[in-house]
């Protein structure tokens, strides 16, 4: 049995529940005890619906219909359809009355439910510790359920609930899809209380939707030569599974620290990676697995077919190959990209540039004194060589460090 205000997430979380259940082998059947907000029933019709469970709504709701009788007649309905277990949504109230609870109470003497989950809204803060000691007494419950942790607030208000209350928090929920749903972890929330992120959850949603296989796969393409095996209908691939594990929002968010940039990550577009997706879908098979040959009037072309201007293409094509050229570096063990050679960040001999060939040195002055002097200045630069050169790194063959190419271009 589902209890909790009006506006909690109640009629949502039936049918995230209801799929919990389901993927664990359960034939749930959700009950359609709200008949007092408008669309109620029709709302949770349609969330069972998407969920793929079964739903008994006997009542049209809106005012119509007998709560406490739906919910009694359910059992039966459940044991002749063969469902083991049964999420009874109930009605709630704005805030806390007499009525709410007696009808609560009355539906939970009429089912004897074996567990009561008080269903609390994340974002009504310390106020959710005033309302849950509410239903504690009026209708008593067994757990609680933490809804809409996807917003600004951290769960704080979670603490509060288990230390006043003494029941468990069970089930979070923290989406609007149905998968946005699973069992409380205390670590976890206490990581996102402290801003340290929630990598755990983070991989766990990775592991579904990745498959090892495919992982393998990907890693040898980037492995071979310069990651040419990589291209763009792979990087396509990539970026709609990584769109199936939910927002680029929610998933940064997951990351330690991303706290300090809230506001930037929830000003991310959305779109912008559709876009990037209507881009490569509007190129030739032939040009997603050689973008070399794109040139200007296949950007055109491209631009038009994914409305889209003639730069964004041009961006893209661009920052792929930079991003497969460092995800290749890395892959191979290379290290930081454009960094060879450099003790310690994984750079072999096998990838290391060639250095430009030194400048022939100056002519030496027919007059003596100033012949003595530039004698003087070579001698302080070789002794200067020996000791260490830029960064504090050893010099290579007498040579100065020479900035690598990638870096080059953010000096002007």
């Amino acid at each position: 049995m589902l209890a909790g205000l009006q506006g909690a997430g109640k009629t949502t979380l039936a049918g995230k529940l209801g799929k919990w259940l389901k993927d664990q082998g359960h034939s749930p059947l959700l009950v359609a005890a709200d008949l007092q907000r408008p669309n109620a029933v029709n709302q949770l019709g349609v969330v069972a619906e998407r969920a793929g469970v079964a739903v008994y709504a006997p009542e049209p709701g809106n005012g119509v219909g007998d709560p406490v009788k739906v919910a009694k007649d359910s059992i039966e309905h459940a044991r002749t359809k063969v469902h083991d277990i049964v999420i009874v949504d109930t009605a709630g109230r704005l805030g806390i009355d007499q009525e709410m609870m007696q009808q609560a109470a009355d539906i939970r003497d009429a089912v004897s439910p074996d567990e009561i989950l008080f269903v609390v809204d994340a974002m009504i803060g310390q106020d959710a510790v005033n309302t849950a000691e509410a239903f504690s007494a009026g209708v008593g419950f067994d757990g609680v359920v933490l809804s809409k942790l996807d917003g600004d607030a951290r769960g704080g208000a979670a603490l509060s609930i288990r230390q006043i209350t003494g029941k468990p928090i069970m089930f979070a929920s923290n989406g609007e899809k149905l998968d946005d749903f699973d069992a409380f972890h205390p670590d976890r929330m206490a990581s996102r209380i402290l801003d340290l992120g929630d990598l755990l959850t983070l991989i766990e949603q990775a592991e579904k939707t990745f498959s090892q296989e495919e992982a393998a796969k990907m890693a040898s393409k980037l492995a071979s030569k310069k990651g040419q095996d990589f291209t763009l209908d792979d990087f396509l691939a990539q970026m709609e599974q990584v769109r199936k594990m939910g927002s680029i929002s929610k998933l940064l968010g997951m990351l330690p620290g991303m706290g300090q940039i809230k506001d930037q990550i929830n000003n991310l577009d959305e779109r912008d990676v559709d876009r990037t997706a209507a881009i490569i879908k509007s190129m030739t098979p032939v040009e997603r697995q050689d973008p070399t040959i794109i040139n200007g009037s296949r950007r055109a072309r491209i631009a038009k077919g994914s409305g889209v201007d003639v730069s964004a293409v041009k961006n893209l094509v661009e920052r792929f190959f930079e991003a497969r050229k460092m995800m290749s570096r890395m892959a191979q063990g290379g290290g930081m990209p454009g960094m060879p050679g450099i003790p310690g960040m994984g750079g072999g001999p096998g990838r290391t540039k060639k250095q430009p060939k030194k400048a022939k040195g100056k002519q030496r002055s027919g007059n003596p004194m100033k012949r003595k002097q530039q004698e003087q200045e070579e001698a302080a630069r070789r002794a200067a060589a020996a000791e260490g050169g830029a960064f504090g790194l050893p010099q290579q063959g007498g040579q100065e460090f020479e900035l690598p190419d990638e870096f080059k271009k953010f000096m002007g």
